[in-house]
Protein backbone atom coordinates (compact mmCIF):
# COMPACT_ATOMS: atom_id res chain seq x y z
CA UNK A 1 0.00 0.00 0.00
CA UNK A 2 1.52 3.45 -0.42
CA UNK A 3 -0.04 6.81 1.03
CA UNK A 4 -0.58 10.12 -0.57
CA UNK A 5 1.96 12.37 0.58
CA UNK A 6 2.08 16.51 -0.29
CA UNK A 7 4.59 18.99 0.92
CA UNK A 8 3.30 22.61 0.68
CA UNK A 9 5.53 25.40 0.40
CA UNK A 10 4.43 29.40 -0.70
CA UNK A 11 6.24 28.92 -4.29
CA UNK A 12 6.80 25.25 -4.72
CA UNK A 13 10.26 26.20 -5.88
CA UNK A 14 12.69 25.11 -3.36
CA UNK A 15 12.01 23.08 0.21
CA UNK A 16 8.85 21.34 -1.16
CA UNK A 17 10.12 20.25 -4.30
CA UNK A 18 13.47 18.87 -2.56
CA UNK A 19 10.88 17.20 -0.14
CA UNK A 20 9.05 15.71 -2.89
CA UNK A 21 12.42 14.50 -4.36
CA UNK A 22 13.72 12.87 -1.16
CA UNK A 23 10.13 10.95 -0.77
CA UNK A 24 10.20 9.71 -4.11
CA UNK A 25 13.94 8.29 -3.76
CA UNK A 26 13.49 7.22 -0.51
CA UNK A 27 9.77 6.28 0.15
CA UNK A 28 9.07 4.88 -2.91
CA UNK A 29 7.52 1.75 -1.93
CA UNK A 30 5.79 3.87 0.86
CA UNK A 31 4.69 7.38 -0.68
CA UNK A 32 2.61 8.45 -3.80
CA UNK A 33 4.71 11.79 -3.37
CA UNK A 34 3.86 15.03 -4.39
CA UNK A 35 4.64 19.00 -3.90
CA UNK A 36 2.50 22.10 -4.31
CA UNK A 37 2.31 26.06 -3.73
CA UNK A 38 0.37 28.44 -2.50
CA UNK A 39 1.65 30.91 -5.59
CA UNK A 40 2.56 30.92 -8.66
CA UNK A 41 6.23 30.71 -9.34
CA UNK A 42 8.05 30.49 -12.50
CA UNK A 43 10.67 28.03 -11.96
CA UNK A 44 12.15 25.58 -9.42
CA UNK A 45 15.23 27.30 -8.15
CA UNK A 46 18.69 26.20 -9.90
CA UNK A 47 20.16 25.77 -6.44
CA UNK A 48 17.81 23.19 -5.17
CA UNK A 49 18.18 21.30 -7.99
CA UNK A 50 22.01 21.40 -8.52
CA UNK A 51 22.01 20.23 -4.08
CA UNK A 52 19.71 17.23 -4.55
CA UNK A 53 21.66 16.34 -8.30
CA UNK A 54 24.80 16.09 -5.79
CA UNK A 55 23.08 14.25 -3.20
CA UNK A 56 21.99 11.45 -6.66
CA UNK A 57 18.46 12.45 -6.82
CA UNK A 58 17.05 13.39 -10.03
CA UNK A 59 14.58 16.57 -10.15
CA UNK A 60 14.15 16.43 -14.01
CA UNK A 61 10.87 17.82 -15.22
CA UNK A 62 10.14 19.65 -11.93
CA UNK A 63 7.96 22.67 -11.86
CA UNK A 64 6.32 24.50 -9.72
CA UNK A 65 2.83 23.61 -9.24
CA UNK A 66 -0.48 25.30 -7.15
CA UNK A 67 -2.28 23.15 -4.57
CA UNK A 68 -5.20 22.74 -7.60
CA UNK A 69 -3.11 20.95 -9.57
CA UNK A 70 -2.39 17.74 -6.81
CA UNK A 71 -4.80 15.58 -5.11
CA UNK A 72 -7.60 17.01 -3.44
CA UNK A 73 -7.52 13.99 -0.58
CA UNK A 74 -4.16 12.83 1.05
CA UNK A 75 -3.00 11.00 3.59
CA UNK A 76 -0.21 13.02 5.14
CA UNK A 77 -0.18 16.64 4.71
CA UNK A 78 3.42 18.14 5.33
CA UNK A 79 3.90 22.32 5.48
CA UNK A 80 7.70 23.58 5.01
CA UNK A 81 7.35 25.91 7.95
CA UNK A 82 6.57 29.12 5.46
CA UNK A 83 3.65 30.01 7.72
CA UNK A 84 1.57 29.00 4.75
CA UNK A 85 -1.63 28.54 4.62
CA UNK A 86 -3.20 25.88 2.95
CA UNK A 87 -7.17 25.50 1.07
CA UNK A 88 -8.58 22.75 3.59
CA UNK A 89 -7.14 19.55 1.61
CA UNK A 90 -8.77 16.50 3.66
CA UNK A 91 -6.16 14.61 4.58
CA UNK A 92 -5.54 11.99 7.56
CA UNK A 93 -2.23 13.72 9.30
CA UNK A 94 -0.43 17.01 9.26
CA UNK A 95 3.09 17.98 10.14
CA UNK A 96 4.84 21.49 10.23
CA UNK A 97 8.50 21.05 10.02
CA UNK A 98 9.58 24.60 10.47
CA UNK A 99 12.52 24.27 7.43
CA UNK A 100 13.99 27.66 6.81
CA UNK A 101 14.09 28.91 3.25
CA UNK A 102 17.81 29.30 1.79
CA UNK A 103 16.77 31.31 -1.14
CA UNK A 104 19.05 34.28 -1.26
CA UNK A 105 21.96 32.65 0.05
CA UNK A 106 24.53 30.49 -1.12
CA UNK A 107 24.63 27.10 -2.34
CA UNK A 108 25.62 26.17 1.14
CA UNK A 109 22.63 26.84 2.93
CA UNK A 110 20.73 24.94 -0.09
CA UNK A 111 22.88 21.71 1.25
CA UNK A 112 21.94 22.22 4.81
CA UNK A 113 18.14 22.50 4.00
CA UNK A 114 18.58 19.79 1.62
CA UNK A 115 19.85 17.53 4.73
CA UNK A 116 17.44 19.08 7.42
CA UNK A 117 14.81 17.76 4.73
CA UNK A 118 16.38 14.15 3.99
CA UNK A 119 16.58 13.67 8.05
CA UNK A 120 13.02 14.62 8.28
CA UNK A 121 12.02 12.16 5.35
CA UNK A 122 13.66 9.33 6.83
CA UNK A 123 12.29 10.20 10.20
CA UNK A 124 8.80 10.02 8.78
CA UNK A 125 9.48 6.93 6.69
CA UNK A 126 11.05 5.13 10.43
CA UNK A 127 7.73 6.39 11.91
CA UNK A 128 5.54 4.90 9.60
CA UNK A 129 6.83 1.38 9.05
CA UNK A 130 7.81 0.91 12.84
CA UNK A 131 3.81 2.20 13.58
CA UNK A 132 4.91 5.23 15.26
CA UNK A 133 2.54 7.14 13.53
CA UNK A 134 -0.94 6.73 13.24
CA UNK A 135 -3.30 8.73 10.76
CA UNK A 136 -6.73 9.82 11.75
CA UNK A 137 -9.68 8.74 10.19
CA UNK A 138 -13.18 9.83 10.99
CA UNK A 139 -13.20 9.52 14.91
CA UNK A 140 -10.86 6.90 14.91
CA UNK A 141 -7.04 6.25 14.24
CA UNK A 142 -5.56 3.44 12.66
CA UNK A 143 -2.04 2.66 13.16
CA UNK A 144 -0.35 3.02 9.67
CA UNK A 145 2.35 -0.12 10.63
CA UNK A 146 3.43 -1.88 7.19
CA UNK A 147 5.83 -4.52 6.00
CA UNK A 148 8.50 -3.09 3.40
CA UNK A 149 8.42 -6.34 1.99
CA UNK A 150 5.00 -7.14 1.53
CA UNK A 151 5.17 -3.35 -0.14
CA UNK A 152 7.28 -3.53 -2.87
Amino acid sequence: MTYKIAFICVHNSCRSQMAEGWAKYLGSNLFEAYSAGTEEYPQVKPLAMQVMEEAGVDMTGHRPKLIKEIPNELDILITMGCNVTCPYIPNKHTEDWGIEDPSGKGIDAFRKTREEIREKVEDLIQRITTGELTLNTSDETFNLSIDLESSK
